[in-house]
């Protein structure tokens, strides 16, 4: 049984190496380079396998990237179902210069989903059986997906009584909060976008969050404010976790870690003051691993146990 799915429609190939030093027009010397599988949903089936937790990664896959792709998830062991797509895989770059230890990222762009597709990811999350507990929307969305799109797939998650996590961003998150989901991690932007402003400073943060929620647009709100951490907002709380001070090699694939971490919290009965604790700490630990590796989990369960200790709340409800 999979308690929970992650979907990935923009799924990638991540390639990243790193040289001595960029120089212009220069031909540069690369160390060999490391392949994993990335986009959002797949990262995230990646995080939650790291710490103990099955999943399954759905996700439409085309063309020789496409068997990588599904050839590297089977060397880590999770569980997918992979859509035949006519249009190959995207691959995205990544190098560090040494010398500086700057990341260079060069995202390339989705490749067309067609209708069809489309309809075949539909039938899938339709047929599971039993219906999974959580179903997470996670990463950008390839040409050809309109917004509605997302719109039909939390409908259809209502119906089955599958709680809808969206880490996704634009339009596509806008129309499915309009729907309404269980839990959403805008960062600052584009909440203040949600909420129909401009921008938002730290203190009215909490204010637009319990708007939404008060609008039954979600339960859960946890804002990602990057090096300062998270907050996090439901109808009857709001507590700000400050992220933990480590050496940052890398920030690819942080925002997927914190969200695996959040999940594994939720699956396994923790608190909300606790997963959001879980999350930060995840995210955090992989910002300290160079490339597009995620966190590693030994490093996670020190910065949790870290926050849960210098934190004013000593018995988290």
């Amino acid at each position: 049984m999979n308690r929970i799915v992650t979907l990935t429609l923009n799924p990638a190939i991540d390639k990243s190496t790193s040289v001595d030093k960029l120089v212009p027009e220069h031909k540069m010397r690369c160390v060999a380079p490391k392949l994993e599988p990335g986009g959002g949903g797949i990262n995230v089936s990646r995080g939650l396998k790291r710490l103990g937790l099955e999943s399954l990664a759905l996700f439409p896959a085309g063309g020789p990237a496409g068997l990588l792709l599904q050839e590297l998830l089977e060397r880590e062991h999770i569980a997918q179902h992979a859509i035949a797509a006519a249009n190959w895989t995207r691959e995205n770059f990544i190098v560090v210069d040494s010398a500086t230890n700057q990341q260079y990222r060069f995202g390339m762009p989705g490749t067309l989903l067609l209708p069809d597709e489309q309809a075949q990811v539909l039938r899938v999350l339709q047929e599971l059986t039993p219906a999974p507990e959580f179903l997470v929307i996670s990463g950008s969305m390839p040409p050809g997906v309109a917004p509605d799109f997302l719109v039909e797939v939390v409908r259809r998650a209502h119906a089955a009584g599958t709680k809808v996590i969206a880490d996704t961003s634009g339009p596509a998150l806008e129309r499915i909060v309009e729907e309404g989901v269980y839990l959403i991690k805008p960062n600052v932007g584009e909440l203040a976008r949600m909420a129909g402003v401009d921008e938002l400073d730290s203190a009215a943060v909490g204010k637009a969050a319990k708007a939404l929620i008060a609008k039954g647009k979600c339960e859960i709100i946890v804002v990602s404010l990057g090096p300062q951490g998270a907050c996090v907002v439901t109808q009857d709380m709001e507590d700000h976790v400050p992220a933990p001070a480590v050496k940052k090699r890398s920030t690819v694939g942080a925002g997927d870690s914190m969200v695996a971490g959040m999940l594994y919290a939720l699956s396994t009965g923790k608190s909300v003051r606790q997963m959001v604790r879980l999350g930060v700490a995840c995210g955090t630990a992989a910002t300290m691993n160079s490339g597009t590796e995620l966190f590693k989990p030994s490093d996670a369960e020190k910065l949790y146990q870290w926050l849960l200790r210098t934190m004013s709340e000593h018995v988290l409800d």
